[in-house]
């Protein structure tokens, strides 16, 4: 590789719930610099709790988009500090959390073209934005939910169209309620924008249209013609909104050259690229570099699958996205509310507070756990939509606490099959989030998946990563230049026994039935 080679930058950013990090990889794909910023901590000024506010109507949680835009300012000053070469950068992109919107105010857009390089973004700006921005906590818009799914033909019909039935933290019927309950914020708003494309706007000096992918989260696009669904924006707005929301793009999508702000401010070079930024979960999927047959599993508080479609279907769960990859021309994305937390607490219950004390009655007991299988939601479950409680029979201590896991790796395949997942000799488990580091874990879910586990060698943050490598491949595929870092770096951790097959698929059958019974949520 050349030295001029090797100079070569790509900036990501990842606007999650929490915190504002950065990100710069060289086009080895081999990180350089970080830095983050920490909202409740590093700017106390706005009082959020958690990264956001809650209202005083039951179910609001909103943020601040001027929080954002001053965490930028000093993200960038800490990039600076970490002795960032900015005029290196190629192209940049970013994450951010999905669902949330930001409502920008009329002359917005006339605003970000004029900035002066003298002063912070968050001063300049602080007078764009018509109201707080409703983020994916939110869940105060149920009878918008019933009323966006009515107007399409119910919740099958909106499924079918845009990849998920009406959920409360979609953007769609968040769009509703401000038209329906503040009418005056709605008129005002020049261009309605997702957290990411307003992300997006502040490096582009205009306001970035919505990407596909991410825009597939709002309950509003048709995924199939990849163009905004008339019936559900008629439901959720005026004439208008179209022209708010401004016509989609993909995700993959050249935007133009970073604004003079950024180039006189931080010696960007003026033809540094701006890449369509995404939502945290698509850009993830881009980071684990998912394809068709590919899982990735995040292990978390809750357990999160992401799977690689080459065609979408109507979800019975879950949602089905565009995928922001050409590897990946769908995606699927599965959240089970009960992972990390449920597991410790069930492991503090059988066997303390001690994970070794765990995997040590699971080593105690047989593959199969001889037909014993449990069901535990300590929470309310969103796949399936179920009330909390428990369905188990185990045994003993060392039984039950095979079957709780077993019980939750079927039911992860079970959904991704019924999402179109389908598993081959080519396919992998691609596992992140804190509880991949349990070997015991990871390997029930290579036997109940009959797949190998891996885990990645790079980078924890895979939306993170995921932004800077989108801006990489995306800049290198319109430059017509060859990057050398486009492969994933993964560890194998567990590998299927040659009777996981035989053991898991009648159990997978039970498990079906099993959940037949259960109680459902409306």
């Amino acid at each position: 590789m050349s030295e001029e080679g090797l100079k070569k930058t790509f900036l990501g950013f990842d606007f999650s719930t929490q915190r504002l990090k950065a990100i710069v990889i060289g086009e080895d794909y081999v990180v350089q610099q970080e830095a983050d910023v920490e909202f409740d901590v590093d700017l106390p000024e706005f009082r959020t709790s958690g990264g956001v506010v809650r209202g005083e109507q039951r179910g609001e949680v909103m943020a601040p988009p001027l929080l954002w835009v001053k965490a930028l300012d000093m993200v960038m000053d800490r990039l600076v500090v970490a002795g960032v070469d900015f005029s290196m950068v190629e192209a940049l992109s970013g994450a951010a959390q999905q669902h949330g919107s930001v409502w920008w105010a009329k002359g917005s857009e006339a605003k970000l073209s004029k900035l002066s390089a003298d002063d912070f973004l968050h001063t300049q700006l602080a007078t764009v934005f018509v109201a707080d921005s409703p983020v994916w906590m939110d869940s105060s818009t149920s009878a918008d939910c019933r009323a966006l799914e009515e107007a399409v033909g119910g919740a099958e019909e909106l499924a079918k169209i845009s990849g998920s039935r009406a959920y409360e933290r979609f953007t769609g019927p968040q769009i509703r309620k401000m038209y329906r309950s503040r009418p005056r914020v709605y008129h005002a708003a020049e261009r309605i924008s997702l957290v990411s494309s307003f992300a997006c706007s502040l490096f582009l000096g205009r306001i970035a249209p919505v990407d596909l992918a991410d825009g597939s989260g709002m309950n509003l696009l048709d995924i199939h013609s990849m163009k905004w669904c008339e019936k559900a924006l008629n439901a959720c707005g005026d004439e208008s909104l179209a022209s708010k929301l401004g016509e989609p793009v993909p995700s993959a999508t050249v935007l133009g050259s970073i604004s003079p702000y950024f180039v006189q401010r931080y010696g960007f070079k003026p033809e540094c690229k701006v890449i369509a930024f995404t939502g945290d979960n698509c850009s993830a999927l881009a980071g684990l570099r998912l394809r068709s047959g590919w899982v990735g599993l995040s292990l978390g508080t809750s357990d999160t699958l992401l799977l690689g479609l080459q065609a979408a279907a109507a979800p019975p769960a879950g949602h089905v996205l565009v995928g922001p990859t050409k590897q990946a021309p769908y995606m699927a994305l599965l959240c089970f509310a009960n992972g990390s937390l449920t597991r410790q607490n069930h492991r503090d219950r059988l066997a303390g507070p001690s994970w070794e004390a765990f995997n040590e009655l699971l080593r105690s007991t047989l593959r199969g756990n001889m037909g014993y299988m449990g069901i535990y939601y300590d929470t309310a479950e969103i796949v399936p939509r179920a009330a909390a409680g428990r369905w188990a029979k185990p045994a003993s201590a060392e039984t039950e606490a095979r079957a709780l896991l077993e019980g939750q790796a079927l039911a992860r395949r079970a959904h991704a099959e019924d999402m179109g997942l389908a598993l081959d000799a080519s396919s992998r488990v691609i596992a992140t989030g804190g509880a991949s580091v349990n070997k015991e874990l990871l390997q029930i879910f290579a036997d109940v998946f009959n797949t190998p586990v891996y885990v990645q060698d790079q980078h924890g943050n895979a939306a993170l990563l995921g932004a800077a490598i989108r801006a990489a491949e995306v800049w290198s595929e319109d430059a017509g230049v060859k990057l050398n870092g486009s492969e994933l770096t993964v560890s194998p951790v567990a590998t299927p026994y040659a009777d996981a097959e035989a053991i898991y698929t009648p159990m997978l059958a039970r498990y079906r039935k099993v959940i037949e019974d259960i109680p459902k949520l409306n």
